[in-house]
């Protein structure tokens, strides 16, 4: 709606030549080619066709063709337009069959002679027949138009051949509503049709992308008209009233303070950060006061809407999903609850400021602050924080080689099927990368791709696709995890962000890689590690045209709501013929899908997941655990607080590893001497076999040291029993002798012994369901290094204390 506001569609007028033409001009010009056809027989029911259709539109009020057909009532018929001229031949006693077809044909006639223009929800509605109406738009009305539009689609690669159809539709539907020429359309008109579309059909159909672009190419659209339709859909900047105004608030007083306070801040802040002021103070705070206290009408208010308003912004509804699939709504905690609390403080102290110097603009707004100082003591906030980030941090580092060695498989298998479809002829079995696929026979015009089906399942696949995302994946993750660079930057590498650097000492050439200013408006160099140097050789080579340039292509920059200059970005990719850039939720939903294949999962069992700025965290880390200073990891980073970096590591400081060292040798040395005496031999045996003597069938007991046995080695009544998993067949066999023992003492009246059995059962059935409930054990390599130590360890014998 914002677009079509924008860039509005032409209208259509009451009057034109065409329309204004009497029964006898018509008449001339349909007789006469291009609206004659070839066939004499088609020819006749044609001409028959055309008369039916003048004398049915003569019939109705109006002194124009234009205004007959709209007081007709046939726009209202939509799809059923057919019963509006079937009941108006009935009337008059023409009833065969054979007139409605060549009707329809010869209604498409007079529109392309330009007598009437139908409306776009009517030509959308499939009302017409779009395939009769484009070959008669194309041989009566703008024949070299739709020449040229057909070459332009076949000209470009990965562009299917229903896609260029379609566009040919569109094309012809527009001129159909709005006359003239191909050329002659606007950005207005295509957007008001794709409207009308997805009004009808309930969902945007496909190609309008390439539509929009071929149009654009063949010179139509206007020459300030924007080179592709996200540029059109992405308005760009809002105005600070726009920006307000999304959030719908009922006081006008309070709306225009919002206004004037966002425009009086705009100069200091960038795009974003206006965005984020008008969000936490529009919807976050006066919204939801409104809402609640819809009488509110003033910023002073009463303390029991304030303390009301405090408890919903700590707080959000979070559905849960139990294990019977039953979902559930409970109140969470809301993390980022203290950036509104500090807006809205900040919104109130700067009016009672502004009111010092503007009192007649800013007086009547002072109001006391609802937010008080001692509500941002964030120390136990950040400290929470920052206990989350590292575990998340370390729940990911030790995991990261799976992922790396994931994604180059899949890079590599992905390779492998597509070059041995490449090889195979239609029809024909092929094995690649350990699987077994039939290249697909598929018809003409699917644009160059490579389909293959899975003899299994029987699903088609699109290993030209599946080719280009592993690769892509592969890029994103060795880009990230090598760099430590945010999203936005690594969005931005072009072709220009490779440079040499010459070394002053000994004059030897090192490859760096330009980063642009992005979050800190800094520019930094990083180091070009040879691993590095072969991914981006890899991405710039996939990159290349056939001329060996990389393509330029625009950005769009989310977060100021702006495109960028024309590039040779690294992160591109083809889609429909057009060179288009990653966006970050492109790479997201590449990075979810590589997981998705690793298998890996979170300390709750949910799939794990990595976020780009995850990469970030672990590049610091990893580099400051390897012994790199914290302060050349800032700079690196691009931070400008040391603090902030140090805040992204989750390692243990070493001074605090030293101290509790020293701590441990410093109790050692103040208890007395004889704890740590060294074991004679026999309780150093003693010590062993007790660890030797606690294997038994069914397990091993956990009894301590020095414990002797409480259920007298009744094994399966005894807590401490650790079960083996591999010996539940002997628990089972147990359990199935304890019953046929309990039936015996039952038939043979044994109740003392009976007692005795219940109990070794209910213990035996406890072990059972311990092994039950026991989750698959998963090894993972913590990376631990192995310590050498004397064959007889001291802090493993039992008299010793630490």
């Amino acid at each position: 709606m914002a677009a079509q506001q924008r860039f509005p569609a032409r209208g259509v007028p009451d009057v034109w030549p065409g329309t204004e033409r009497s029964r006898s001009e018509v008449a001339r010009l349909l007789s006469r080619p291009p609206f004659t056809l070839e066939n004499a027989g088609s020819e006749l029911h044609h001409k028959h066709g055309i008369v039916m259709v003048l004398d049915w539109l003569e019939d109705q009020p109006g002194q124009t063709w234009q205004e007959r057909w709209v007081a007709s009532g046939i726009e209202e018929a939509g799809a059923a337009w057919r019963l509006v001229i079937k009941r108006w031949l009935h009337e008059r006693g023409l009833k065969a069959a054979w007139r409605m077809p060549v009707v329809g044909r010869a209604l498409t006639t007079v529109i392309s002679a330009d007598l009437l223009r139908p409306s776009v929800d009517w030509l959308a509605a499939g009302a017409s027949r779009q395939g009769v109406l484009v070959r008669s738009m194309a041989r009566s009305r703008d024949p070299r138009g739709f020449e040229r539009l057909r070459e332009l689609g076949a000209s470009v690669e990965d562009v299917r051949a229903g896609a260029v159809s379609a566009a040919l539709c569109r094309s012809a539907l527009i001129l159909a509503a709005k006359g003239g020429l191909l050329t002659g359309i606007t950005v207005g008109d295509v957007l008001e049709l794709f409207e009308a579309q997805a009004t009808v059909l309930k969902r945007m159909t496909a190609g309008t992308e390439v539509f929009y672009r071929l149009l654009y190419q063949l010179g139509a659209l206007g020459e300030d008209a924007p080179q592709n339709l996200r540029e059109v859909r992405n308005r760009g900047q809002r105005t600070p009233e726009e920006l307000v105004d999304r959030y719908g608030l009922r006081c006008r007083p309070v709306r225009d303070l919002l206004v004037d306070y966002l425009r009086e801040r705009q100069p200091a802040l960038d795009y974003n950060s206006l965005k984020s002021l008008s969000y936490h103070l529009g919807k976050r705070f006066w919204q939801d006061i409104e809402h609640h206290h819809p009488d509110a009408d003033s910023l002073r208010l009463a303390p029991d809407v304030i303390g009301q308003w405090k408890q919903r912004m700590r707080t959000k509804d979070k559905t849960v999903t139990g294990p019977d699939g039953r979902r559930t709504s409970t109140k969470v905690e809301r993390l980022n609850h203290r950036d509104t609390l500090t807006q809205v403080r900040a919104f109130y102290l700067d009016i009672a400021q502004w009111a010092l110097e503007d009192p007649g603009r800013w007086g009547p707004w002072v109001a006391p602050s609802p937010v008080r100082a001692d509500e941002f003591e964030n120390r136990k906030v950040q400290r929470r924080r920052k206990a989350r980030m590292d575990a998340r941090t370390r729940e990911r580092l030790p995991v990261l080689p799976v992922l790396v060695r994931t994604v180059d498989q899949r890079r590599k298998d992905a390779a492998a099927l597509l070059e041995s479809a490449r090889h195979a002829a239609p029809g024909e079995v092929f094995t690649a990368a350990g699987q077994q696929l039939v290249r697909a026979v598929v018809p003409h015009g699917t644009a160059g791709r490579i389909w293959a089906k899975d003899p299994t399942t029987g699903k088609r696949r699109d290993l030209g696709l599946e080719d280009e995302r592993a690769f892509w994946t592969w890029a994103v993750v060795e880009v990230l995890r090598a760099t430590g660079i945010r999203i936005e930057e690594l969005l931005e590498l072009s072709h220009h962000s490779l440079v040499q650097y010459r070394l002053p000492t000994i004059g030897e050439l090192v490859p760096l890689l330009q980063i642009v200013p992005s979050k800190t408006d800094t520019e930094r160099l990083l180091l070009v590690s040879p691993e590095l140097a072969d991914v981006l050789s890899a991405i710039i080579s996939r990159a290349r045209e056939a001329t060996g340039a990389v393509p330029l292509v625009r950005s769009y920059d989310r977060r100021e709501c702006a495109w960028q200059q024309p590039a040779p970005l690294l992160f591109q990719r083809r889609i429909r013929g057009e060179d288009c850039a990653f966006t970050d939720e492109t790479v997201r939903t590449m990075l979810d899908e590589a997981l998705t294949d690793t298998g890996l999962t979170e300390v709750t069992g949910a799939p794990l997941r990595y976020t780009p700025h995850d990469f970030r965290r672990l590049f610091i880390t990893d580099a400051i655990l390897n012994g790199l200073p914290p302060h050349i990891a800032q700079v690196i980073a691009g931070h400008q607080d040391i603090n902030v970096t140090l805040g992204y590591k989750a390692v243990y400081p070493e001074e605090a590893i030293q101290a509790h060292m020293a701590f441990l040798a410093r109790r050692r040395s103040l208890r007395p001497s004889e704890e740590y005496r060294v074991p004679t031999d026999d309780e150093w045996q003693e010590f062993l076999g007790h660890f030797e003597r606690r294997k038994v069938s069914i397990g091993a007991c956990g009894r301590a040291f020095g414990t002797p046995c409480i259920h007298e080695h009744a094994c399966v009544r005894c807590p401490m029993l650790w079960p083996d998993p591999a010996q539940r067949d002997r628990l089972v066999e147990i359990r199935d002798n304890l019953l046929a023992r309990i039936a015996e003492a039952e038939r043979e009246g044994w109740l003392g012994e009976m007692e005795g059995l219940q109990v070794s059962l209910a213990g035996t059935e406890e072990k059972l369901t311990q092994l039950d409930r026991r989750p698959s054990r998963v090894v993972v390599d913590l990376g631990v290094p192995v310590i050498t130590a004397p064959s007889v360890p001291r802090q493993h014998r039992p008299e010793e204390k630490t």
